[in-house]
C-alpha cells in the first residue's frame, strides 16, 4: 500500500506533507507534488498535514488512474524534501473541481 497524491494538489501545491515524510518520497512538479509508490512507507503521516486534503491512501475508490499518475510523474521529477511557500493563489484553487483536465502540467518543478 502506499499513499498517493490526487487533484486537489494541483495548483494549491502545500508543502506541509514533504516536510513530515521520514523516507522523502515526494516529487515536484510545475503545480502539484506526487508520491513515488514504491519508495513510500505507508506511515501516513503526510495524509493530515495537507491542508487540501489532497493525499489519501490507495486503497480508497476510484484512485487507479491518481495512482498511475504519481507513479509516472516521480519517475521523472525531482525529489523535494524541503517545504517551501505555496503558490499565492493556492487558497483560491482549493476545492476547484476538475482541476487534472483545466490545470495539470507535466512540467518538472523546482525540487530541492
Amino acid at each position: 500500500m502506499t499513499f498517493v497524491v490526487t487533484d486537489n494538489c494541483i495548483k494549491c501545491k502545500y508543502m506541509d506533507c514533504v516536510e513530515v515524510c521520514p523516507v522523502d518520497c515526494f516529487y515536484e512538479g510545475e503545480n502539484m507534488l506526487v508520491i513515488h509508490p514504491d519508495e513510500c512507507i505507508d506511515c501516513g503521516v503526510c495524509e493530515p498535514e495537507c491542508p487540501a486534503e489532497a493525499i489519501l491512501p490507495d486503497t480508497a475508490p476510484g484512485l487507479e488512474s491518481w495512482l498511475k499518475l504519481n507513479a509516472e510523474f516521480a519517475a521523472v521529477w525531482p525529489n523535494i524534501t524541503n517545504r517551501r511557500d505555496p503558490p499565492a493563489d493556492a487558497d483560491e484553487f482549493d476545492g476547484v473541481p476538475e482541476k487534472l483536465e483545466r490545470y495539470f502540467s507535466p512540467e518538472p518543478g523546482e525540487g530541492d
